[in-house]
């Protein structure tokens, strides 16, 4: 016995009763990813509830548009409301428009964002800290004081309503914002990339374009939807520029479902619902790009 060696017995741990890896290289237990997934379950379900309700409005009947029912699916649900918009208003003509006037916006916006960002992003000009500090000052104007000069210079300039007078307003008030959002992302671009692109026969432009730019597509997004948004949902600035009918956003559009002694609560919900489709596909296709595009400008590398 005093030749033999005592070997320790080492306990086998089955892959089944090792504790699951989570995201970050944690390892969580069963118990704890349920609760996360339940408490993920009910947030979900708590933000879903309004557009649940409000489809539940849009299918009521005629005759139970007051009911104060609270059932999701009501009785005798019906898709009229539905097509009653769709067929009967001009709602596809207001949701042209208001895509029409977005597109723009964001293009317009997305371009003119772009190249300042980069002028402040690599070069070093007097003004330039002055110039970034007053873009980041207007943001805290309220937008109701733009409105007056903005429509004094539309009526100067011959663009109410136009459908470039609205890409204009929206694209002037959305810039400043996008520059910091851009600049940002700019800077954590190495600037050797593009001197390397220069000395292989590219010009300034060319690197931007060829460079810095498809590096730049997570910021771009951001900056897209940002100008998107804030364009599709606009209210006052279409509502001084624009009264001509057929240039009507569906903004303006819905106050139609209002009347003087009676709203049509289930045909404005059901053009809510048709309203929020383009915006919820936008978010769908861009979401590979939402985070790293909100988070990588700040932190410089």
């Amino acid at each position: 016995m005093s030749g033999s060696t005592v070997v320790p017995s080492i306990p086998v741990v089955k892959e089944a009763d090792r504790p699951a890896k989570g995201a970050g290289g944690r390892h969580d237990s069963r118990r704890k990813r349920a609760v996360i997934h339940l408490l993920l379950i009910v947030a979900a379900l708590v933000a879903a509830f309004p557009i649940i309700r409000v489809f539940g409005v849009a299918m009521r009947p005629g005759n139970r548009i007051l009911d104060s029912e609270f059932s999701i699916i009501p009785p005798g649900a019906t898709l009229d409301a539905f097509r009653s918009v769709l067929f009967e208003t001009d709602l596809p003509l207001w949701l042209f428009n208001s895509l029409v006037i977005t597109t723009g916006t964001a293009f317009v916006g997305l371009l003119i964002a772009a190249t300042s960002a980069y002028a402040f992003a690599r070069y070093r000009f007097p003004g330039r800290g002055l110039g970034l500090t007053m873009l980041l000052a207007t943001q805290l104007i309220p937008a109701a004081m733009l409105l007056v000069p903005l429509y004094i210079l539309a009526v100067q300039l011959k663009l109410t309503n136009s459908f470039v007078g609205m890409v204009i307003a929206l694209s002037v008030t959305s810039v400043p914002f996008s520059i910091w959002i851009l600049r940002g992302y700019y800077e954590t671009v190495p600037v050797e990339l593009e001197e390397a692109a220069q000395i292989d026969g590219c010009s300034k432009l060319e690197a931007f374009w060829r460079i810095l730019l498809p590096l730049s597509t997570p910021a771009l997004a951001i900056v897209f939807l940002f100008n998107f948004l804030a364009a599709w949902n606009d209210y006052f600035l279409a509502r001084i520029l624009l009264s001509k009918e057929p240039l009507l956003t569906w903004t303006l559009g819905l106050s139609r479902f209002q009347g003087q002694f009676q709203t049509q609560w289930n045909e404005l919900a059901a053009a809510s619902i048709m309203i929020s489709i383009p915006v919820v596909a936008l978010f769908l296709y861009s979401s590979k790009w939402l985070v790293s595009g909100v988070t990588a400008g700040g932190v410089k590398g």
